[in-house]
Parts: C-alpha cells; structure tokens; sequence
C-alpha cells in the first residue's frame, strides 16, 4: 500500500477528551505542532494492519531529528501517542541544546547518530508518561480507551512476573495517589536498566542486570515497555560510547534531583517559544 507524510493538524486525534484536564498534554501538543513533525498514513483510502504498523515502528524507530516518522494505521492517532511523540521532539531538542552549550561526549568518536544515552533519555521519559496518564485517568476517566486497553496490557505483564491481582491494584492505587512521582521512579528505573542491559554480553549478565532491578516496585512492569527493541535499536544504530554520555547525566541528574520532575521537563516543553521572543 502507497503511504504518504501528513501533519498533526491533518489528522484525528482520538480519546483528547480524556486528557483535557492533563495540562501537560495540550503543551506537548502545542509543541509538536510547531515542530512540524510528519506522520505515515496511507495515500489512499484504507488502512494499514495494526501489525505492520507496529513492525514499521518497532523495528525503525528513530529519534526526533534523523529522519524518523511514524506509521499510524489511518488518519487517526491516539492521544497519548501525541503526547508521546512530542516528548521524543521535547528531549531531542534539549539534548541537542545542552551539547551545543559545550556539554562533553564521553563517545569516542564524534557522530552524527544518536547515542545510546540519548535514545534511551528521551524513551524512558516518553513511556514513563504513559504511566503518569494512567495515574491521572484513572479516577477523572476509568472508561477512556488509554485506560481500558493501557491497564489490562500492564495487568498482563505484572502478572506475568509474578505479581497477584491483589498486589496490582494496590500499585495502581498508589500510581493514582501520586502520578508525578510514579513518572518519575519509573523513568529513572527504564534509563538505568536500559544502561545496564545495553552493556550485557550475553543473556547470563542481563539476567543478572535485570535481577539487581528485582526490588523496585516497577519492575513488574518492565518488559510493558519492550526494552529488547530499545537495546536491538540503539546496538544496530546508536553511535556507541559509553551508555550514559556526559549530557544526558547532566540532564539526568537534574530530574533526579528535584522535588517534582516534571516541573522540570513542563519548562523544556515551552523553550523553543522562549528563544523566539
């Protein structure tokens, strides 16, 4: 089937009623705008499989900045996934600020890849949202398509893991009563696990990485997010080095430290307006 590259403006964004009252969300969606991002849709009437949609991005997921697009089935995109392109544009940006202001790389060679460090900063904040929208919905719109195909999904994997019924409502109940800092613990325990998976030689270390993760209450969670593409993606076409580079611990740090991340990051999501005035 033909594809063709549209606008967010020149599609349907489905479930935005649920997330009307995440302030985030319309900011993010502001910013994707002005960034001119560009989408995959077909050319012609008709829609591509949700299976090959999901391969296409699986398998060439690229960064903000090399190119990359995003295959949707039709004309219609899902509102958590505008917000979670748009924190890919976000970080990408920032990134590329914070090495222009003479951040050093540890790589070893300079390239004009993305490295490591940089593809897993800006997915594990792009897919720790979604775990902050769960905190957000679950009470305001339990009966949104996020939650009632996002929530059974990670029920799915934490029992999996070993997680009881029991257990998983009450760290549902906890992601509720504390969504920020939810986002936040899960974003640091994806970049960290990332970082130590993509250093693994074999499946005896990573088993063995992984096991150092056993104690974090999100790690029943884990593999919701497909870490194996993210390690397989960044190994096929990061730029290599060290996989935490100098700019990202900066930028890192700086989440960890403060008191509500997301304070942190809603000012990224602005910054290209402030350089325009």
């Amino acid at each position: 089937m033909a594809l063709r590259t549209v606008s967010l403006d020149e599609l349907i964004i489905d479930d935005e009623s649920a997330v009307k009252h995440v302030a985030l969300y319309d900011r993010l969606k502001q910013a994707l705008r002005r960034s001119q991002h560009r989408f995959v849709i077909p050319a012609a009437s008709g829609d591509v499989s949700w299976d090959r949609a999901l391969f296409l991005n699986l398998t060439y997921w690229s960064s903000e900045g090399s190119g990359g697009t995003d295959v949707l089935c039709d004309d219609h995109i899902p509102a958590d996934v505008v917000a979670h392109v748009a924190w890919h544009h976000v970080v990408s940006r920032e990134l590329s600020r914070g090495r222009a202001a003479g951040a050093p790389s540890r790589s070893a060679e300079p390239s004009d890849r993305p490295s490591g460090a940089a593809l897993f900063f800006a997915e594990s904040i792009a897919s720790a949202f979604d775990l902050y929208l769960v905190g957000r919905l679950l009470e305001h719109r339990p009966d949104s398509d996020f939650i009632t195909t996002q929530v059974p999904l990670m029920a799915e994997r934490a029992y999996t893991a070993g997680m009881s019924e029991t257990a998983f409502a009450d760290l549902l109940a906890e992601i509720a009563r504390g969504p920020e800092r939810a986002f936040e613990d899960m974003r640091a325990l994806l970049l960290d696990v990332a970082a130590a998976l993509l250093s693994c030689g074999n499946a005896l270390a990573a088993e063995e990485a992984l096991a150092r993760f056993a104690s974090h209450r999100f790690e029943p969670l884990l593999h919701h997010f497909e870490l194996s593409n993210w390690i397989l993606y960044a190994r096929a076409y990061g730029a290599g080095g060290s996989p935490i580079d100098a700019t990202v611990a900066a930028m890192d740090g700086t989440l960890r430290a403060a008191p509500v991340a997301l304070d942190v990051l809603a000012a990224w999501i602005d910054a290209d307006l402030d350089t325009r005035r």
